[in-house]
């Protein structure tokens, strides 16, 4: 068994993965400012709940887009003599050939969902992650990782449009009855649910005429439940994927 851990820019995903797929799948806040020992007793007491014992777990990866983070998290899974711990960036094998300007600067969350897209599903592929941000990344024919596109995330436009303005209030994602609101609240709800599912449906309709085909197109991500089941294309929601992709590039590299 290993433990995954997909840090986030809100979130850090945290899994334990064995030969038979996901044992389970937690959320703690990303919190700059907790220390080593901090984290390390909010794994011990996702793994008491989930009656797993660190003697259990052989190896960890690490894949992150906070590098303030990253080496925080690797020492509180150090405190459970876990030896081997990956993290996900230079040096480690991925499979995955990117061909972008700069494959540097490409995130390890976008790279994890590539290399599991490419593995699970038909290609070509396009994998839509809405969290923070929503990005869609865009995997080719070749399981090569072409480029993507990178949109503003549902909850952090809502935060924005909500904290600069004096009359809107906060509102729950969910979907209202009609796109036509008839008051300030469901007009919200439309804008943000079905104008996202909107710009999802369009850009994929974009990205499908550059590349001249159809492509498969798979969904992730904390916000995805929200709104994907109100786009037009059929897209298939995988709230896995990261965690998937990371067992295989773990694979990769024993």
């Amino acid at each position: 068994m290993i433990i995954a851990i997909d840090v986030g820019n809100t979130n850090i995903t945290v899994g334990c993965i064995e030969k038979k797929g996901i044992v389970f799948v937690e959320r703690l806040s990303s919190n700059r400012h907790r220390t080593e020992m901090e984290y390390a007793i909010s794994f011990k007491s996702i793994l008491d709940l989930h009656r797993v014992s660190p003697e259990q777990i052989e190896g960890g990866i690490i894949a992150s887009v906070a590098p303030e983070l990253t080496d925080v998290l690797r020492g509180a899974l150090q405190k459970f003599s876990i030896e081997r711990i990956l993290v996900v960036g230079p040096g480690v094998k991925t499979g995955m050939n990117i061909l972008i300007d700069n494959p540097g600067q490409l995130g390890s969350d976008l790279l994890v969902d590539a290399v599991a897209a490419a593995a699970e599903y038909p290609l070509p592929a396009i994998i839509v992650d809405m969290g923070t941000a929503t990005t869609l990344c865009v995997v080719n024919e070749k399981k090569q990782y072409i480029g993507g596109v990178v949109l503003p995330g549902v909850r952090c436009a809502l935060d924005s449009l909500v904290s600069t303005t004096s009359l809107l209030p906060q509102i729950s994602l969910e979907a209202p009855k009609t796109v036509i609101g008839k008051n300030t609240i469901d007009a919200m709800k439309s804008g943000v649910i079905f104008g996202n599912a909107a710009a999802i449906d369009n850009m994929v309709l974009r990205i499908e005429r550059e590349l001249g085909r159809k492509c498969h197109v798979v969904a992730t991500g904390g916000l995805a439940p929200a709104v994907i089941p109100y786009c037009d294309h059929d897209i298939a929601i995988d709230k896995d994927l990261l965690l998937k992709g990371l067992k295989i590039i773990y694979d990769k590299n024993r």
